[in-house]
């Protein structure tokens, strides 16, 4: 309910209305009109530098300038209708506009009309967020003169969301690339902003002036009273924020480090006490001075002290310490060039295998195939800094493969990198400590591309066959020069911004559906609730009764679903039913001579034809429930007369998510979930990622991808775009509750497994480093 205020009750104001109106739009349209006029020298820059794509531009420039009439005549036709429907006290839906009245109501559309669709609804949610206060009091305000409507982000005349349906509408009759038509859009988010807010702000403090509900000072919707308490040990302290951690890439690049590395340095320098921010002595093997020299000064502290734990008598690191000569650098890596080509069966098999230790398997592999150099490996040790690159090499790939879904295929050409990435260590240890470094960046990538990768569908093996290729390239050509690696980045990033780009559309796909199968749950819901209010506990003749649960549940589902709540034959369809009942009782007082069903022909054949049944057979059915009110107004039950069979008809329905769905089995109660957690996900913002505990431990990742405006629930797809899981927030904190859910962090495949590599080597500092 509006609150009252001074001005008294709420009530159609219509010169309110009319100030308004001549404020709002043509002030909207002319700032729309104005950035218009300046998109078609941006498209011209952008064809300059668009590569294959400039003739897409140049086109785009020259639709844009031969409609540009058109285009503003369309954003503002729409923002008149809004108007128009809000005056008449129907306000229009943005989303049921933009999502579109087909016959089925269900229809899924094409990709390009989803991208549009999609960067629309991005341009309302920016403008909604950055203008939250003054769009609340605009809510309040404008339902308030137009007679006491309760007005949202969806029915506000002027809303961001109209003006995103608004800006789709402008552009949809125009012939251009849809990576033209994202480009507009996204210029329209940019340039229309601040116009835009300062309109509002003009209209707000216009009214507020005028004394329409003036003490207005927030939104209708309150936030709760109680302050939040914080989830067990601080676990969603994120869930509700972007995350942008600290020390993130300096201009260039040169001194970008992970997360970890900084608090394990000064853990340890603490430990220790003897660590200083000098430049380390490389030996030839790669320099790295400052931090990052303190930071592997340690790492090679870590590895000295606890080899011994990690090593039993036999190995061959052990066997070796006595000899006289250490591998030198040319053999160490004319070694290792051997079984990066041809890697031995023994290697393979611990790259399949979880329980031995790669970094030992190819110590012993270098040793043994020093032979072919002409070594004699009972003369031969490794070099300490050699050792250590293997060492950290091996457990990063070792925690990689035990902790990340790699399997089968995926786990076979995630560990053909193994030996690759010891001869860059070995060249460059940066690669430990540089977050750009191109070899980490490529491992990032292609570990991105294999994790959860089974090759189901068509896209998933396309993307197999990409990494498979980037790493035959890198063991066929890497010999010392690293540049290699900043080459087979370059190109595999943009082979991944495609397939991402078709994991987008697949979110897409999923909200559609989602949101299909919620607006024929919900249609479903209504008819039936519809249904048992008027016959629940009545008892009435076989043919009403069938007639009523059958075809007209059916058709007054299907209406809901194509014409929502409100609409013209959802209205006729309830009439029918309450009209038809009323013969009933009326024939029940056995009013004898009445031409029954007469005013209700013309609705009862658009119920019947709605299940299929027309003509002679919609006739037969409509006789046969006259008869049956007629036997009851004569008492003549032999004249009753069953509903003729009728086609059994199923509603459409979206199709089936390709995965299968989280189960959430947990009840929803009062007692076993804390609000504070629920209140968090109602506030978690699209693109956030969660981790999914499933009753064996095995964690999935799921990214927030759309929330259902209909129920509220949380749509989360996988890292395909597949529908993942949908619950509500409620459910979401009876997950966190269980252990079953908590944030997701993942800085990239290769700062990850360092953590991992750092808690295997020193668990005492395990907590602190987290």
């Amino acid at each position: 309910m509006v609150t009252p205020s001074p001005m008294g009750a709420p009530g159609r104001d219509a010169s309110q209305l009319m100030l308004v109106r001549e404020a709002a739009l043509p002030a909207i349209t002319l700032a729309f009109t104005t950035v218009l006029s300046r998109f078609d020298d941006v498209l011209f820059d952008r064809a300059a530098t668009a590569g294959a794509s400039q003739l897409l531009f140049l086109d785009g420039m020259r639709e844009l300038r031969r409609r540009r009439q058109e285009i503003s005549d369309g954003f503002s036709a729409h923002l008149q209708r809004s108007w128009d429907a809000f005056e008449s006290g129907a306000p229009l839906s943005a989303e049921a506009t933009l999502s579109g009245h087909r016959d089925d109501g269900l229809s899924l559309v094409g990709e390009h009309e989803l991208e549009s669709r999609l960067a629309v609804r991005q341009f309302a949610m920016l403008l909604l967020r950055d203008f939250k206060s003054v769009l609340g009091r605009l809510d309040l305000r404008l339902g308030w003169i137009g007679g006491g409507l309760e007005l949202d982000a969806d029915t506000n005349p002027i809303s961001p969301e109209q003006l995103g349906v608004a800006i789709h509408e402008a552009f949809a009759g125009c012939e251009l690339a849809p990576e033209v038509r994202l480009v507009l859009i996204k210029l329209c988010e940019r340039d229309l902003h601040a116009p835009i807010g300062k309109i509002y702000e003009k209209i707000d403090d216009h009214l507020a002036k005028a004394g329409v509900l003036p003490n207005v000072s927030a939104p209708r919707r309150a936030a709760p009273q109680r302050a939040p308490s914080p989830p067990p040990q601080g676990m969603l302290d994120d869930l509700v924020e972007q995350r942008h951690p600290p020390g993130a890439d300096g201009a260039d690049g040169s001194q970008a480090a992970p997360a970890w590395a900084q608090r394990f340095t000064d853990r340890w320098a603490q430990q220790r006490g003897n660590l200083q921010g000098h430049p380390g002595d490389d030996g030839g093997h790669g320099g790295a001075g400052g931090e990052q020299g303190m930071l592997l000064d340690a790492l090679h502290e870590l590895l000295r002290q606890t080899r011994h734990v990690r090593e039993d008598a036999t190995s061959a690191a052990q066997v070796a310490v006595g000899q006289q000569r250490p591998l030198s650098q040319r053999e160490m890596m004319s070694v290792l060039s051997l079984l990066q080509a041809t890697p031995s069966a023994t290697l393979r098999a611990a790259i399949g295998e979880d329980g031995e230790s790669l970094a030992q398997r190819l110590k012993s592999e270098v040793l043994s195939n020093a032979t072919q150099l002409g070594v004699d490996p009972s003369q031969a040790r490794l070099d300490p800094q050699d050792e250590d690159a293997i060492d950290l090499v091996g457990m990063l790939f070792d925690v990689m493969l035990d902790e990340r879904e790699l399997e089968g295929r995926s786990r076979e050409l995630i560990g053909r990198l193994v030996v690759p990435f010891v001869k860059v260590a070995m060249l460059d240890r940066r690669m430990f400590v540089q977050k750009t470094h191109p070899a980490r960046k490529l491992l990032n990538s292609l570990a991105e591309a294999c994790e959860g990768n089974t090759g189901e569908s068509q896209a998933e093996r396309v993307l197999m066959g990409k990494v498979e290729e980037i790493i035959e390239r890198l063991v066929a050509e890497f010999n010392e020069n690293l540049a290699i690696f900043l080459t087979l980045e370059e190109e595999f990033r943009d082979f991944l911004a495609q397939h991402r780009r078709r994991i987008e559309i697949a979110e897409r796909r999923a909200a559609e559906t989602q949101r299909g199968q919620e607006k024929l749950e919900m249609a479903r819901a209504r008819a039936s609730a519809e249904l048992d209010r008027r016959i629940a506990d009545a008892t009435l003749p076989q043919a009403i009764a069938e007639f009523l649960r059958q075809p007209w549940q059916h058709h007054l589902t299907l209406a809901l679903l194509r014409e929502g709540e409100e609409g013209a034959s959802v209205a006729e369809a309830l009439t029918l039913a309450d009209g038809l009942l009323d013969e009933v009782a009326e024939a029940r007082r056995k009013i004898v001579g009445k031409p029954w069903l007469q005013a209700w022909q013309p609705a009862l054949g658009r119920v019947f034809a709605s299940v299929g049944v027309h003509g002679d057979g919609a006739a037969r059915a409509v006789d046969a429930l006259h008869d049956t009110l007629q036997s009851i107004a004569e008492s003549r039950p032999e004249l009753e007369r069953a509903l003729p069979e009728l086609p059994q008809v199923v509603l459409p329905a979206p199709p089936a998510s390709d995965t299968a769905s989280v189960e959430v089995t947990a009840s929803v109660e009062d007692d076993n979930f804390d609000n504070a957690d629920a209140d968090r996900f109602r506030r978690m913002e699209i693109g956030i990622w969660l981790d999914f505990i499933d009753k064996d431990g095995k964690a999935q990742a799921g990214k927030l991808s759309w929330i259902s405006p209909i129920s509220q629930r949380l749509l989360f797809v996988n890292r395909r775009g597949v529908r993942f899981c949908v619950a509500s927030p409620e459910e979401l904190a009876v997950m966190v509750r269980l252990g079953r859910l908590r944030p997701h962090v993942d800085d990239g495949a290769f700062d990850s497994a360092m953590q991992g590599v750092i808690d295997r080597l020193d668990p005492r500092g395990s907590t602190t480093v987290h």
